[in-house]
């Protein structure tokens, strides 16, 4: 029964239904495919007759219409190869081959750009201590400044634990008086060297630049399961702003110290960008005050009519008030008369009070990333063009899907720089946003150091392969990205520095290590400087080798017994499941104990090991963090288990690192359970025993004796000579009474609680009654359970709420030391200078404008950053010395991340680590099949 004609009106209110549509005749389905007629053996039709490629014949004219003459810059597409078959092809020639950039090419020329005068130059580097150098330091310190005077490219010293490797770096900073860049292979490393730079040098600029990431899921795509991962990412608002203070020092000063991890090697803002836009505001001058608004969003500032934070600036009739990018403390009060400026203020931008009267301030981008327009536009041409000969490559391989993809992709992403000027993952277009020519590495930190910096890589033997494989690891997955269409090959070129790029682009190198890696020995032709001697007196510990066949049994012996003289133990195994199982094992003979290895998150691992110093426990076990960057001077044991088991992590090295955590206490001692001493065992403890012997001769020939200083260990916590690794903090204010069990601990807090109740401190004693409640409660959780993890334990004991060396994100400095940086004086232009500047360059109306050649000489010389006035000419001080001065600097104080804190402070707005753009961005997202999603997300 046929179906009646649908009428051709359609009502409103009518859906979509299914057309109508007739079955195919048989034979005219016959005559479309035949196959479905051809019967084969067995059930259903016959299977698919393969293709096979023939002559084709053209006809001429048709082919010169369609334009099917001309060559094709794409490859030729093998005949019989399918699309997927192509993509898997390329992408195997190109791991194997490298980046085609990159190919056969002539060596890479570091790029140096020139920078603008030093308005603040001419400083010397000042160092404050208390302590002179001692032991073989002295030596060290003098043969290190004659290998820098020398011009020698590379140098290395061997220092041990605890022989003050810090305080000689900084002797050998303020004696040569040049700028440094001190690399350090984490975040807590180089969170602990801030702190300690900056107490040797409170009077010149110490920065501290890291990732400013909090959580990093780069993008991603997994061709095996066909997932694509979206890139996702948190902000950390705090060192975003001690990333612009580092570059904006090192620019406008010459004392300067950036303390950096291996992150430095990635790209950030070209130099030549990032100064271009940089303008002054000075008080008389004459600007129209939307002038001054459009170039202040030109440089990324956020114009806002409520909060007033980093980066935004508002308006307020005839003032604009801005929070510099770099500030922490201090915002810039700017007054018109019309179009003319009539007053710059400094003030505080949380209680609005004026601080002092400024001549003239220098505005910084809020953004390293910063692009002029016309640089953006331009860019976007250079990306069609990109696309367009991918899309022509990609289509004569048959990889259709690729180019549907990539078409779709980079489209949107085009569409968003146009009207936002910014799109999801725009960092993936560096070549074209910083003018590089393919195959070359992206502006990164090293060209803002000066040419006559020093670079101090601290813990050398892990640093230095970091920054080899930073760049293999990356290329790998922009790789992929790029041959499965979601990236054009251009995002390969927004990448980390090659290590031989790294190597022409560092300058003098001091390799710091105690244990230095091949690669620095052959560099400097097996010459190294020596520091082995510690000023306290402490020498290496004695290493004993035992049979393996009973090492757990009498592992248990010796944690007992170090137990019961009051010190703690560290034991390394060599895999998660032996940590976990010798665990139990150890609780169910009595032993307190815990384990740690990479399942536990970096907080944990800090909370876990402050309750071992305070004696919550008295066995951690662990596989590989028990090494570099861990001091525990109560640890008086160290057992290594399976020590004869070569490989990584029991390689030489691995074992002289564990060997040394034993080293701050005078009654340490180390014990190698194996079978058979194996070549990396003899070579560690050879030299550890030539160590040991010129230890024990330096205190023999100076009437040190060690065994005396049992009672001054805790008197050494704070010590400079001791502080060259990281000291995980106890938490408490005065420094633990080292080698108390957890009874004469919990007395300790207890005495400690009762004095602070009798001198009428009442919040001291409250706060040491709730720790002693948290370590008995702890105690009791692990003792019921020794494998929970640290939530657990926190939820059921609670967490420590006192003070934190490093606050709570474990990364940051001390808090309580003003992160600011002081504002210096500086000489005004002169009035020559700035005829020629204005004879060359007719003025523009826009103080932003794309970068010439002539910006890339000395310019916007304002005489410093920020200036008082004439009348009020005293440069302020924003030191700590000054703070303490100040009745309202308590507010003005590094961020603190505790919750007591915060707590303290009603008004105080709590940091939040998510990027202020991320909504924004999301709406950019891309499912995973690399369509953009059509709602923003939640």
């Amino acid at each position: 029964m046929s179906r009646p004609p649908k009428s051709a009106a359609r009502t409103p209110r009518s859906k979509a239904s299914r057309p109508d549509v007739q079955p195919l005749d048989q034979h005219l389905a016959g005559l479309l495919n035949p196959k479905l007629n051809e019967r084969g053996p067995g059930f259903g039709e016959a299977p698919q007759a393969p293709f096979e490629a023939g002559a084709v014949s053209v006809d001429p004219s048709l082919s010169a219409r369609l334009g099917l003459d001309k060559p094709t810059r794409a490859r030729p597409r093998p005949q019989g190869i399918t699309g997927a078959s192509s993509t898997a092809e390329s992408l195997k020639e190109l791991l194997e081959l490298g980046d085609p950039n990159l190919r056969e090419t002539k060596p890479w020329v570091p790029h140096r750009p020139a920078r603008p005068e030093k308005s603040e130059g001419g400083i010397r580097f000042d160092l404050v201590s208390e302590f002179e150098p001692r032991g073989d330091q002295p030596a060290a310190i003098t043969e290190l400044v004659k290998g820098v005077e020398a011009h020698e490219r590379d140098q290395v010293l061997l220092g041990v634990t605890g022989s003050g490797k810090t305080f000689t770096a900084a002797q050998v900073i303020a004696r040569t008086n040049r700028p440094a860049l001190i690399l350090a292979p984490n975040k807590t490393l180089a969170a602990q060297l801030y702190g300690e730079f900056r107490s040797f040098f409170p009077n010149n600029a110490v920065e501290y630049f890291v990732s400013y990431y909090d959580y990093y899921q780069p993008e991603a795509y997994v061709p095996r399961t066909d997932t694509y991962i979206e890139k996702e990412s948190s902000i950390n608002e705090q060192i975003d702003r001690m990333r612009h203070a580092a570059t904006r020092a090192l620019l406008e000063r010459d004392d300067v110290i950036i303390v950096a991890s291996v992150s430095c090697i990635y790209g950030i803002g070209s130099v030549e960008t990032y100064t271009a836009m940089t303008f002054s505001v000075k008080v008389g001058e004459r600007i129209d005050q939307r002038q001054l608004i459009a170039d202040l969003v030109a440089l990324q500032y956020k114009r806002s009519g409520g909060d007033f934070s980093r980066g935004v600036f508002r308006v307020r009739g005839d003032t604009i008030e801005l929070f510099p990018a770099h500030y922490e403390d201090r915002a810039w009060r700017i007054g018109f008369f019309g179009d003319e400026v009539e007053s710059i203020a400094e003030f505080d931008p949380l209680t609005g009070k004026k601080t002092q009267d400024l001549e003239f301030v220098k505005v910084y981008a809020n953004s390293h990333y910063v692009t002029p327009r016309p640089t953006l536009i331009q860019s976007i041409q250079g990306i069609k063009t990109e696309l367009k000969q991918r899309l022509e490559e990609l289509y004569a391989q048959g990889r259709l899907l690729e180019a549907q993809r990539l078409e779709q992709r980079t489209l949107f992403d085009i569409e968003m720089l146009e009207a936002t000027g910014s799109c999801q993952g725009i960092e993936n277009y560096s070549r074209y946003l910083t003018g590089r020519r393919p195959g070359e590495p992206p502006p990164t930190l090293f060209e803002y150091l000066p040419d006559n910096a020093l670079v101090f890589i601290d813990e050398s033997h892990v640093t230095v392969p970091q920054i080899g494989g930073m760049y293999r690891g990356d290329f790998r997955r922009k790789a992929t990205l790029a041959e499965y269409g979601f990236r054009l090959p251009s995002c390969m070129d927004n990448r980390p520095m090659r290590f031989e790029e790294w190597e022409a682009m560092r300058p003098q190198t001091v390799h710091v290590s105690a244990t230095p890696g091949k690669w620095e020995m052959e560099q400097t032709g097996g010459v190294f400087v020596e520091q082995v001697i510690r000023p306290t007196g402490l020498i290496d510990p004695p290493v004993e080798v035992r049979s393996a066949r009973s090492q757990v049994d009498d592992l248990l012996g010796e944690v007992r017994e170090t137990a019961r003289n009051g010190y703690r133990s560290l034991v390394t195994v060599l895999t998660k499941r032996m940590a976990e199982d010798l665990t139990e094992y150890l609780h169910e003979n009595g032993v307190r104990v815990r384990y740690m290895h990479s399942d536990i998150d970096t907080l944990e691992r800090i909370e876990i090991i402050r309750d071992l110093r305070l004696g919550a426990f008295d066995v951690l076990i662990g596989i590989n963090l028990l090494r570099e960057g861990l001091d525990i001077p109560e640890c008086a044991f160290v057992g290594i288990l399976d020590a004869d088991k070569e490989g990584f992590l029991r390689s030489e090295t691995s074992l002289i690192q564990t060997i040394g955590r034993a080293a701050r206490n005078v009654d340490g001692k180390v014990v190698l359970y194996a079978d058979v001493v194996t070549g990396s065992m003899q070579r560690a403890m050879e030299e550890t025993a030539r160590r040991r012997e010129k230890q024990q001769k330096y205190n023999e020939e100076n009437g040190i004796t060690p065994a005396t200083i049992r009672r001054g260990i805790q008197d050494i916590l704070g010590s400079v000579y001791e502080q060259d690794h990281v000291t995980v903090d106890t938490g408490l204010r005065d420094a633990p009474s080292v080698g108390h069990n957890f009874k004469a601990t919990l007395a300790d807090l207890e005495k400690r609680m009762r004095e602070a109740a009798a001198n009428l401190d009442f919040e001291e004693a409250a706060r040491m009654r709730d720790e002693i409640k948290r370590l008995q409660a702890t105690e009791l959780v692990l003792a019921d359970d020794p494998l929970a993890r640290q939530q657990d334990v926190e939820r059921s004991a609670g967490a420590y709420a006192g003070e934190r060396k490093y606050g709570a994100a474990a990364n940051l400095p001390a808090k309580g030391k003003s992160l600011s940086r002081r504002a210096g004086e500086g000489s005004p232009r002169s009035q020559t200078d700035e005829g020629e500047a204005a004879s060359e360059l007719p003025a523009p109306s826009s103080k932003v404008r794309k970068p010439t050649d002539a910006d890339m000489g000395p310019h916007n010389l304002g005489g410093g950053e920020a200036r008082p006035l004439a009348s009020a000419r005293k440069v302020a001080d924003f030191s700590d010395k000054a703070d303490a001065k100040r009745p309202d600097a308590s507010a003005r104080k590094v961020a603190d991340f505790s919750d007591q804190a915060d707590a303290k402070r009603p008004d105080a707005k709590r940091v939040e680590f998510d990027d202020p753009e991320a909504e924004k961005r999301r709406t950019a997202r891309t499912s995973k099949t690399g369509r953009p999603r059509g709602r923003t997300r939640g």
